[in-house]
């Protein structure tokens, strides 16, 4: 029945949105509208609409599970967008996992089952 869902994060400017997901997180962008942005990486899709409160994104974010999760740390830190308070590491529950921030203050976390 429910297959897959797809966060919907709001983002604060769309020129700054797209540099930062294409440059720093390696997404691509898959489409533009007015006030609205989706962009893909693998088979994560992440939608994102245009907002003028900053402090609404600084309270979303999403938990994308991922493989290979060593390789993207490198990537991440290579780029110098390792969340400063959620460097990779093992957790009790189970999860290897590690957070950044985007350009506009959403949180992704990405984990690996242990």
């Amino acid at each position: 029945m429910l297959q897959k869902a797809i966060p919907i994060l709001a983002y604060l400017n769309a020129e700054e949105t797209i540099k930062y997901y294409t440059e720093k997180l390696g997404f691509t962008c898959i489409n533009t509208y007015p006030a609205y942005l989706i962009f893909g990486r693998d088979t994560i899709v992440i939608h994102l609409w245009l907002c003028d409160d900053p402090e609404i994104p600084k309270a979303t974010g999403c938990y994308v599970l991922v493989t290979d999760i060593d390789d993207l740390y490198k990537e991440y830190q290579q780029q110098d967008i390792i969340h400063p308070n959620a460097p990779l590491k093992d957790t009790p529950w189970g999860m290897r996992q590690f957070s950044v921030l985007d350009n506009s203050g959403n949180i992704f976390n990405f984990g690996q089952q242990i």
